[in-house]
């Protein structure tokens, strides 16, 4: 299992940056914003992309399930582009209320 969500987040950046050039970074929101592993818990994460489609959605969704298989944690993972994420009105909402953004590289943003 994952020590962090922190470092779920670094995995799935980096393999995100090696993949996509226009990845942007991605928000935590929900229950794991404290930094801690909740078992039986998925780890919400809104990742930002200039562009969002179906091609990149039937990438992105291995690295997503390596990731957990090989970090024993739970992803929901939500792609965005900027304008696609502020019209999901309840999730844009929450995160923007909650959430944690963290940068491209994984580095989180205060």
């Amino acid at each position: 299992m994952a020590n962090s969500v922190d470092e779920v987040i670094l995995k799935l950046s980096t393999a995100f940056n090696r993949i996509f050039n226009d990845f942007k970074g991605m928000y935590l929101f929900g229950i794991h914003t404290d930094g801690e592993i909740h078992e039986d818990e998925d780890i919400e994460l809104a990742g930002l992309f200039d562009i969002e489609d179906k091609s990149k959605r039937e990438q992105i969704w291995p690295i997503i399930g390596k990731i957990e298989t090989e970090m024993n944690v739970c992803i929901d993972f939500y792609p965005y582009t900027q304008e696609s994420f502020k019209k999901d009105e309840e999730i844009y909402e929450e995160v923007m209320e909650h959430g944690i953004f963290f940068d491209k590289n994984g580095k989180k943003q205060i």
